[in-house]
């Protein structure tokens, strides 16, 4: 009996995987964090550089559905480094995104590797103003473990027997070529400096790639529109709001919400920043957040409270997120550039 039970949950499991990577192959809705803007190349290659500085490295951790499912983890790196072009103040960003993602029992896993390039023109030369054009393309494999796989044809008649073939003839794992492009739009806010903002769309698979286990599936494109603000109440306190709207399909997706932030320590050049906000996922999720910024290193932890139909059985649990991120200068005589920083 206990050797039945294994089987069914090991059955259970395949199934849930699988499932999930047909729907995400038909449907193609891609993997999200609610930390967004601590993955801005996720959102669209145009808004690689729209920092403060000259290098920025950020990461992204999620666990996700521990409570009622196999958990799935994702992880995101992304580097930027930019520099000017010309005799004016255009420049250029060039840098890398990296993402994984693992889900289930049987080990499903998703590696993306993508160098991108962003072009920044500036339209003013008294204003912090750019038009930015931004290209994202490079290699994404997708595999599961078909030793941990458990299937029907495994099924003697009494008990599961691994040494039985699974009889399934789809592909074990698979490589295809992705493409992103974006444009965004940033600009100062009156006549203070510190005060901007930036709005893009981006547009993802739109080469169409094909993403599929077992047939021929084309990836659906994915239409990001962004949008922020930073806003400076006086020289230690400043709010943020920023938000998307995601589309893919017959799906969408919304997220939107701020930040409230204070600088601790000496009145010139604080050391130290504390932020604190919400966001909402729209019919999903309120997610709280917590951030602090140590010189040129922050930290920032959320958690999902879920609010969307599967809440019942949650116990309105939902993703735990971590990040952190690293902005400097270069040392040598070369202007910053500076751009918004959100």
């Amino acid at each position: 009996m206990m050797r039945m039970i294994l089987y069914k949950k090991h059955l259970l499991g395949f199934l849930f995987i699988l499932g999930i990577s047909i729907f995400n192959e038909g449907h193609a809705q891609d993997l999200h964090f609610s930390q967004f803007y601590e993955a801005p190349l996720l959102r669209n290659p145009a808004l690689a550089g729209l920092y403060e500085g000259d290098i920025r490295v950020q990461g992204v951790y999620r666990s996700q559905w521990n409570s009622i499912s196999f958990p799935f983890e994702t992880g995101s790196v992304n580097a930027e480094y930019k520099f000017g072009v010309g005799k004016g103040n255009d420049f250029l960003t060039v840098g890398t995104q990296v993402m994984y993602d693992k889900a289930g029992t049987v080990g499903l896993r998703t590696t993306q590797f993508l160098p991108l390039v962003n072009f920044h023109k500036s339209l003013s030369d008294v204003r912090n103003t750019y038009l930015s054009l931004g290209f994202m393309g490079g290699l994404v494999n997708r595999r599961l473990d078909r030793s941990k796989v458990t299937t029907n044809s495994q099924y003697d008649g009494f008990y599961y027997n691994g040494s039985l073939p699974d009889g399934e003839s789809f592909l074990s794992g698979y490589s295809y070529a992705d493409m992103s492009v974006g444009m965004s739009f940033s600009s100062t806010l009156g006549a203070n400096q510190q005060n901007n903002f930036f709005t893009g769309i981006g547009y993802h698979h739109f080469n169409k790639p094909v993403n599929s286990f077992y047939k021929n599936i084309s990836h659906l494109p994915k239409w990001v529109f962004s949008a922020g603000v930073k806003l400076n109440l006086d020289d230690l306190t400043s709010v943020t709001f920023n938000g998307d709207m995601t589309t893919q399909a017959p799906f969408k997706e919304y997220i939107l919400g701020g930040l409230y932030s204070k600088r601790l320590g000496e009145d010139e050049g604080p050391a130290y920043t504390v932020h604190g906000g919400v966001y909402y996922r729209y019919n999903d999720a309120i997610i709280p957040v917590i951030k602090f910024d140590v010189r040129k290193i922050s930290f920032g932890i959320s958690y999902d409270i879920n609010v969307s139909s599967l809440a019942p059985a949650s116990k309105n649990r939902g993703g735990f997120e971590l990040s952190i991120s690293y902005i400097t200068s270069r040392t040598h005589n070369v202007p910053v550039i500076l751009c918004p920083k959100f």
